[in-house]
């Protein structure tokens, strides 16, 4: 074999070995920084079944479409080049961004819980309907998803990136690379779980629909069941964002609730840090409502 293409053959042999290595590197790292998110994905999951609630079936998976459309857009086009600029640049203002968000989603949990106890006028059935069917009330859903995707996905990015840089050797190659993977890996989990979710009362009914007992019967299960587990969805999903915004604030202040009760390890560890993190949520986001509320209505004078 001629001298100059076997070494041109080590070369692409040299090259492979390391693109392979690259991606195993990418692999793991994803790996370690997707297990580290799995509280903020959970919580993503939980949140955005809320934004589907009370549209007609038909147009269900086609808003978790547009909504999984912003959230690949706000993890790919978005958020990974500026976290890597600001890992070179200004690797110190990742962390006040981040809490900027967490007080927005402070605000988002706040204002549900507003909306579930401050008395409001009721809208007519007719009335109620029209709204839901409308193209306007789609988009206006599918805009606050997006958006509060925006904040999750970014806290899920930054824990992607900080184990990355955790590493021995690592790239701006590798960062992005690892960023891109999971980005992908988690928006496709994220919304596949969520899609299933809101056409499990379809799958129920058609469970139920068919000859053989024991499917009839776990149809109808489901059929009963899903408005309740949607409700219940809905619920967490305002608690998450009360939970993660708080938790985004009080660590980026270097503070750790649990740690106050001589917790530092553990499912009680946990429990303690989101429950406390909840309040100081809860907290932070009802000064922001009632500044936002005490700003309309000067506006509307």
């Amino acid at each position: 074999m001629p001298s100059g293409l076997a070494a041109l053959l080590d070369d692409i042999a040299t090259i492979a070995k390391v693109a392979a290595a690259s991606v195993d590197d990418v692999a793991a790292a994803a790996g370690k920084a997707g297990s580290k998110a799995a509280g903020v994905v959970i919580d993503d999951t939980a949140v955005t079944p809320q934004y589907v609630t009370g549209f007609t079936p038909d147009r269900e998976l086609p808003i978790i479409w547009r909504i999984a459309k912003g959230s690949f857009f706000n993890k790919l086009v978005i958020i990974l080049p500026v976290a890597l600029l600001l890992s070179l640049f200004l690797p110190w203002a990742i962390t006040p961004i981040l809490m900027l968000g967490g007080a927005y989603l402070c605000f988002e949990g706040a204002e549900k819980v507003w909306e579930k106890i401050a008395p409001h006028e009721e809208e007519s059935l007719l009335e109620e309907l029209a709204e839901l069917t409308s193209s306007e009330h789609e988009a206006a859903m599918v805009k606050g998803a997006v958006r509060t995707d925006f904040i999750l996905s970014a806290e899920i990015m930054a824990i992607a990136l900080n184990e990355v840089k955790g590493l021995a050797e690592t790239s701006i190659w590798l960062e992005a690379g690892t960023l891109a993977f999971v980005a992908i890996v988690i928006t496709i989990a994220v919304y596949g779980v969520v899609g299933l979710i809101v056409k499990m009362d379809d799958i129920g009914l058609s469970l139920a629909q068919r000859e053989n007992g024991g499917s009839q019967a776990i149809g109808r299960a489901l059929v009963k069941g899903m408005p309740k587990l949607l409700a219940a969805l809905s619920t967490i999903g305002t608690a998450a964002m009360l939970w993660v915004g708080g938790q985004i604030i009080v660590h980026g202040f270097g503070i750790h609730p649990e740690e106050f009760l001589g917790l530092y390890e553990g499912a009680l560890a946990w429990v303690a840090d989101a429950a406390m993190s909840g309040v100081v949520g809860l907290a932070i986001g009802a000064v922001i409502v009632l500044a936002h509320h005490i700003l309309a209505k000067r506006k509307a004078r």
